[in-house]
């Protein structure tokens, strides 16, 4: 079953940026993540303002691989120094639709 990752990313410092980049791109594509959208150009158009800078999606083959991906011991200071340098919201989605 396919899994979304969605992200909500505002740095509150870029010391982790250069980083972060090189390394979550490869440990994402080891576990078969793809990229979907990594972007600031976004439009909110319902709801209550949430300003993040950037909005990422990722979709992934399972959840297992997003859960590996995240718990992978290359990824995980990096993901650890974006925690610490920004403000994150992380969604993992199961891609099915319950109300069809």
């Amino acid at each position: 079953m396919t899994y979304y990752s969605v992200l909500e990313v505002t740095p509150t410092s870029e010391d982790w940026i250069p980083g972060y980049l090189p390394t979550a791109n490869a440990v994402l594509a080891k576990h078969g993540g793809k990229y979907l959208a990594r972007t600031t150009r976004h439009d909110q158009i319902e709801g209550d303002a949430r300003g993040a800078a950037l909005r990422i999606l990722i979709e992934w083959p399972s959840k297992e691989a997003a859960d590996a991906f995240m718990a992978d011991p290359d990824y995980v200071p990096h993901r650890t120094a974006r925690q610490a340098g920004s403000d994150s919201f992380h969604w993992l989605i199961e891609g099915k639709d319950d109300l069809a």
